[in-house]
């Protein structure tokens, strides 16, 4: 029996505790977990929506935008040494998902308790204001005990990912691909096109590593990260057509949908923000 257990303890050990422990990234093993419990979470999230009666349309999806900044930003501030041990395992990957969620469903709640107090302020506004007000804050964290050290590299990155996106969107509109001129679906195609341009500059040119399982084994074997741009081309638009072409029309079904692309806009979002803002402070 204590064999067992003990056979039971490491394997959580090896695949779970240490690899937040000690930062180590993902393995196959806590990389499919993590997508399980994503999975189930979607549908409690879109449910918990619905009780607060909130919409998952475009106003909300923009102004989800400035909390994956200020989670992405938070995180940076583990990555610099900012937030001081036990407390910095609370910031650690996929911690972290859980404590941005509480975070922001808390200022969710918020919002939409100030905007039945303030006329004319919608529960959108207030909501986006409070994920800027919460990444300005971690910016000027940060700024006091780090110094910008490549400023270009944001350029860099932005550059790269809407050069490519731009490309994919010109490409589909004049072969009439509809799916991929949908102005949502091209912001999640821009998303992760961002995050490999920060793969890409990070890998390649600045000496970073990948943590991921999938992407971590193509770069080794393909020898560059420019892998990332087809990699994540050949995973997305499928998806992003099975999403527009297998779902019912009716209100919960839209609903369902959206949210799902919400949670694949900040899959790629949110990398791409961290890997950004610690290449820029040089972290």
């Amino acid at each position: 029996m204590n064999s067992y257990i003990d056979k039971v303890s490491g394997f959580i050990n090896t695949y779970y505790i240490d690899p937040i422990l000690h930062d180590e990234g993902y393995n196959i093993i806590n990389t499919l977990t993590w997508a399980i419990i994503l999975g189930l979470c979607i549908f409690a999230v879109v449910k918990l929506l619905k009780k607060l009666d909130i919409r998952t349309d475009s106003r909300f999806i923009a102004a989800i935008v400035p909390f994956v900044l200020a989670g992405s930003s938070m995180r940076v501030l583990e990555d610099a040494g900012a937030i001081q041990q036990p407390f910095n395992l609370l910031l650690i990957t996929p911690i972290i998902y859980f404590v941005v969620f509480l975070i922001t469903l808390l200022c969710l709640i918020v919002a939409k308790m100030l905007s039945k107090k303030w006329t004319g302020n919608s529960t959108e506004t207030i909501f986006a204001s409070l994920g800027t007000l919460w990444f300005v804050f971690n910016i000027f964290l940060l700024l006091s005990i780090q110094k910008v050290a490549l400023p270009m590299v944001l350029i860099y990155i932005l550059g790269l990912g809407i050069l490519v996106t731009s490309i994919v969107y010109i490409t589909a509109k004049k072969t009439g691909f509809e799916i991929l001129t949908d102005r949502l679906n091209i912001s999640i195609l821009g998303a992760h096109m961002l995050d490999a341009s920060s793969t890409f500059i990070g890998v390649d040119m600045l000496g970073y590593y990948e943590k991921h399982v999938l992407p971590s084994y193509l770069i080794d074997l393909t020898g560059t990260a420019l892998v990332m741009y087809p990699l994540k081309l050949a995973i997305f638009i499928p998806v992003l057509y099975i999403l527009d072409t297998n779902f019912n029309e009716d209100e919960e079904s839209r609903n369902l949908r959206t949210f799902v692309k919400l949670v694949i806009l900040v899959l790629g979002l949110s990398p791409a923000c961290r890997n950004t803002i610690r290449m820029v402070f040089g972290i």
